[in-house]
């Protein structure tokens, strides 16, 4: 886990509590949604009764709450906040989707990682090819079985997407999924040296899934696009992957000239 500095604000004249607080939510989500106090205080790098003020403050108005362990978790009160953002994420992010069906003649989605889980937050659907698929907004699934997560992944620290399959485990959805860290790491390999990750019926039986990931974007996401075995062949993946890649820079630029996504990003300073 990265330590943060915390003891400038991140932006000139900024509230400093409101930006500490603000790192401790993102501190919290980068260790998967759990995290003692004591690896809070140091991940942080906020002093503890910096962090304990904070994060009792946090905890009254519902957006940390706290385990039966001690631990603190993100609070239910923050998914109307996601739910909101994520809203506002597929409409910034749909003319370039919309172009993408336009000449791939397949559904596109977008995902983003969330915690320890892929969550779509939109999609266009080629309605001349209409086939419902497990790939719905607002859905979430581990990153392990999807072609979204290993685009994602593929752009992680070795040992941060070990300690991420060691919380989540690498449950099985087919007899394709990957279960095996080390089989999946050199599927992300594999991601990098093609520049896109492709499921083939890891997740879902039948469909085939080519993924890219948005790179620049304020948080990890991956642009994707799923089609029935039958007419996902490996040209057509090739092709998908190229188009993929051309809208997931407009979504990157898109999102970053709207600042859509400023106040979920990961603190740099």
């Amino acid at each position: 886990m990265t330590v943060r500095e915390a003891s400038t604000s991140r932006t000139p004249g900024g509230v400093q509590s409101l930006d500490r607080a603000f790192t401790i939510l993102e501190t919290i989500a980068d260790a998967g949604g759990v995290i003692g106090l004591s690896e809070l205080t140091k991940a942080a790098d906020l002093p503890l009764a910096t962090i304990h003020r904070l994060v009792r403050t946090l905890v009254d108005l519902g957006y940390v709450t706290q385990e039966p362990s001690r631990q603190y978790s993100l609070g239910p009160r923050l998914m109307r906040l996601a739910d909101a953002s994520a809203k506002r994420i597929g409409a910034w992010a749909r003319p370039a989707m919309d172009a993408a069906v336009a000449k791939l003649g397949e559904s596109v989605n977008l995902a983003m990682l969330d915690g320890d889980e892929i969550v779509y937050v939109a999609q266009s659907q080629a309605m001349s090819n209409f086939m419902r698929m497990f790939t719905e907004v607002g859905r979430r699934t581990l990153p392990h079985a999807t072609a979204v997560g290993k685009a994602i992944l593929a752009a992680q620290p070795e040992h941060e997407v070990r300690a991420l399959l060691a919380r989540t485990g690498m449950p099985r959805h087919t007899d394709q999924t990957l279960t095996d860290p080390d089989q999946f790491l050199a599927a992300l390999e594999l991601a990098r040296r093609h520049g896109f990750a492709v499921d083939d019926g890891e997740q879902e039986l039948g469909v085939r899934c080519v993924a890219v990931r948005v790179s620049g974007a304020p948080r990890p996401m991956a642009l994707s696009m799923s089609g029935p075995l039958p007419r996902m062949s490996d040209e057509v993946i090739q092709r998908a992957a190229s188009i993929l890649r051309d809208a997931a820079v407009e979504i990157s630029v898109e999102l970053n000239r709207t600042g859509s996504l400023r106040g979920l990003d990961a603190p740099t300073a």
